[in-house]
């Protein structure tokens, strides 16, 4: 008995330390296992960190550009600034100069497209007595200096910022600002653009940001009196002749006749002579391409293709695979306020050895009045259908087998203009600025300078503003207020049928 006692606390002893150094064995390998797991995740935060420095370093070196969600595509180049830095073959020095990281990008990014394009940042420029010396830089000068063998532009903040008092915001033009002074240092021979004056409805002040633009884009920009020159200069690459308040000399009209038949190309942005004064030496103009300008103005009745429930503030289809707008790749609307209709005689066409191209028209639902003392919005019986009307057309007319002449012209002059239009009680804004208004105008005039690397959709840095056709507001407040309503009314349905089915 005494013995089955011991045998049992022996046992009970052995049990215990079998447990003891069972539990330490457990706990060493826990430790163990603690230890290569702790080991493994530090070897991992440290492969995932030389990783990102890795990537960050390749990255950096290889100079891509940033990613960009935004629909405008505001922080990358546009594709005409990326086509106008792929087309350069000679070499261009950008210089920034005591500049923000924002525009040391933007300037980067036509380097990582074009390495002819060189990028250099200077923080001190008294390091550069070179640059000081030539064009007069000091310690605190703020500027980007492009250079491309002897041309040079300089930018300075007014370039790169400017002010929009409709809108009340300031809006980055950097990319503009450079593109444009790439253009600028790498043309040898600018586009030159005569402007027709002395019996003009508008003043040149009525297209100041139009004029602007096209200065911008390497065009330069004259006026013309045919009165003091006698005829058109030989440099001119494009006439362009606004809303005439009342007909031109037949000196004038002779002038544009001989520059017709030189081949000359001419766009013609005019509103419907609504006062009925006659311009028979400006018709003979017109008649070279057998066109005429309407006098009474196309009013709208679809909802959908007006702004601000006002008729005559109409949307028109920009064709998107006219010689003017096919290189977009994008449907394009504009807005014309007050606007005629083209007429053009077919037959008078295959007379002249001349064929045309409809960029724009008018809705379907269009109508066309001549009587405006009638104050009626809708269409009255005094009122004349005038659905898909013409109110965009380019004209090319043969003179021989070796020259041509184009004519661009549209039935409307306010939508170039910087005429401000009230899109609420404390806002406007230009007319240029709707819809693709710019785009058509200056597409226009890219095509006739041959410049189609310039045609394109241009890019708003700026929030863009509400401006939206009945129908779309009635649609968006739909969406915002309606649905939200229904759906939370269809809620409530369910739920009180579910509760008095329990």
């Amino acid at each position: 008995m005494k013995k089955n006692k011991e045998n049992i606390i022996d046992n009970d002893k052995n049990q215990e330390k079998n447990l003891v150094v069972k539990k330490e064995k457990k706990s060493r390998i826990e430790i163990r296992k603690i230890f290569k797991q702790t080991s493994l995740t530090i070897l991992l935060i440290a492969i995932i960190i030389t990783v990102c420095i890795g990537i960050n370093i390749f990255v950096e070196d290889a100079n891509w550009s940033d990613l960009d969600f935004t629909q405008d595509k505001i922080y990358s180049l546009s594709d005409m600034s990326k086509q106008i830095a792929e087309a350069v073959n000679e070499e261009v020095k950008i210089t920034l100069i005591n500049m923000p990281e924002a525009q040391i990008d933007f300037a980067k990014k036509y380097n990582s497209v074009n390495k002819n394009i060189k990028v250099e940042i200077i923080d001190d420029v008294t390091s550069r007595t070179d640059l000081m010396d030539e064009y007069g830089f000091t310690a605190n000068s703020y500027v980007i200096l492009v250079e491309s063998g002897e041309r040079n532009k300089i930018l300075t903040d007014v370039d790169l910022y400017t002010y929009d008092y409709t809108t009340y915001k300031q809006i980055d033009t950097t990319e503009e600002a450079l593109t444009n002074a790439i253009i600028d240092v790498t043309t040898d021979k600018k586009p030159i653009i005569y402007n027709l004056t002395g019996h003009n409805k508008y003043s040149s002040d009525y297209f100041y940001y139009f004029l602007l633009d096209l200065q911008d884009e390497a065009y330069e920009i004259n006026d013309l009196d045919l009165l003091t020159v006698e005829k058109v200069p030989d440099d001119c690459s494009v006439l362009m002749i606004t809303t005439l308040a009342e007909d031109i000399t037949k000196a004038e009209k002779d002038s544009i006749l001989k520059y017709i038949e030189k081949g000359g190309k001419i766009i013609l942005f005019s509103d419907p002579n609504a006062t009925g004064k006659e311009m028979p030496n400006f018709q003979k103009v017109l008649d070279e391409y057998g066109i005429s300008i309407s006098k009474g103005a196309v009013l709208e009745q679809d909802s959908s293709r007006m702004l601000y429930s006002s008729p005559s503030a109409i949307l028109v289809t920009v064709s998107p695979y006219s010689s003017v707008t096919k290189e977009t790749s994008m449907n394009m609307n504009a807005c014309f306020m007050t606007s005629g209709k083209i007429d053009v005689d077919n037959d008078k066409l295959e007379e002249l050895h001349a064929e045309v191209e409809i960029l724009a028209t008018t809705s379907s639902d269009s109508f066309y009045r001549t009587d405006y003392s009638i104050s009626s919005t809708s269409k009255t019986d005094k009122d004349e259908d005038a659905g898909n009307s013409t109110v965009g057309a380019l004209i090319r007319k043969t003179i021989d087998e070796e020259t041509t002449s184009e004519l661009i012209v549209y039935a409307n002059n306010v939508f170039i203009t910087n005429f401000q239009i009230p899109i609420s009680q404390q806002q406007a804004m230009y007319a240029l600025d709707f819809y693709n208004n710019e785009d058509l105008a200056m597409n226009s005039i890219a095509y006739l300078t041959e410049r189609e690397n310039m045609i394109t959709i241009r890019k708003d840095t700026e929030t863009s503003a509400y401006t939206v056709t009945e129908q779309q507001n009635l649609i968006i407040l739909s969406i915002i207020f309606v649905i939200p309503v229904v759906i939370i009314i269809f809620g409530i349905v369910i739920w009180q049928i579910r509760r008095r089915k329990k």
